[in-house]
């Protein structure tokens, strides 16, 4: 694994992360049930952190 897709403190990496979401999109369907769209919400929270660690990790 490519340490610039790992961040402290991150369980994973940004592309994992990235992954679980196009899947869950293409399983939905393009259309989020409740449940889904609380998922959804919560992988950007974790693909948010895991990007900005890499920013932060660059400098």
């Amino acid at each position: 694994m490519s340490p610039d897709l790992t961040t402290p403190g991150s369980v994973r990496p940004a592309a994992e992360v990235n992954e679980q979401i196009r899947a869950l999109w293409l399983r939905a369907g393009g259309s989020l049930s409740p449940q889904e769209r609380a998922e959804y919400e919560l992988l950007v929270v974790e693909w948010a952190a895991a990007i900005r660690g890499r920013v932060v990790e660059a400098a």
